[in-house]
């Protein structure tokens, strides 16, 4: 790995390090939600439906949507800003990106599966209707979400490494 020292200066990598700090933390606290959602709410809602769908609906049905949308929302903008700010740093770069794009694509993958079947399943607990697959698309919808957010975990624990790494950068510029 070549970085070239006299391109990087301690304000330079300074900045580096705190947006990867701060989208560090960010994913982590993403995670934290995903894996209490995994976790708690998850295995109510998918335990015997339709009935179990009741949830998902009514007046004082959960809904996560708006709080999905700005917490990946701010999460990927912090993720974006520590991209701009490592860029000179070419492997932290690299690391980076392949990162981002594979968080790119479990978002894509999100937007393609589950948005859709939780919208939909929230539909069903609305209207009551049944659907004579509806066991076997929620236990298929909870066991891909175990791998889902076993992804988010592991982008985020591979931010790790490259924060030390910038961190160790910086302290040697001292």
């Amino acid at each position: 790995m070549t970085i070239k020292m006299e391109q990087l200066t301690t304000n330079y990598l300074t900045r580096a390090e705190m947006w990867l700090l701060i989208t560090t933390l960010a994913y982590f606290m993403m995670n934290g939600a995903q894996l209490f959602e995994t976790a708690a709410v998850v295995p109510k809602w998918t335990a015997s439906p339709p009935a179990s769908l009741a949830m998902l609906g009514g007046k004082y049905g959960l809904d996560f949507k708006v709080f999905w949308i700005v917490t990946h929302s701010l999460h990927e903008l912090t993720f974006l800003l520590a991209l701009v700010f490592c860029w000179k740093i070419d492997p932290v770069r690299n690391w980076l990106l392949l990162l981002f794009l594979l968080h790119v694509a479990v978002r894509i993958w999100t937007l393609i599966y589950f948005a859709p079947n939780i919208i939909d399943f929230q539909k069903i607990a609305a209207s009551g209707t049944t659907d004579t697959d509806l066991l076997n698309r929620t236990s298929q919808w909870r066991i891909l979400n175990y791998f889902r957010v076993g992804i988010f975990v592991a982008i985020s624990f591979g931010l790790i490494p490259l924060y030390v790494m910038v961190m160790n950068l910086r302290i040697k510029l001292l």
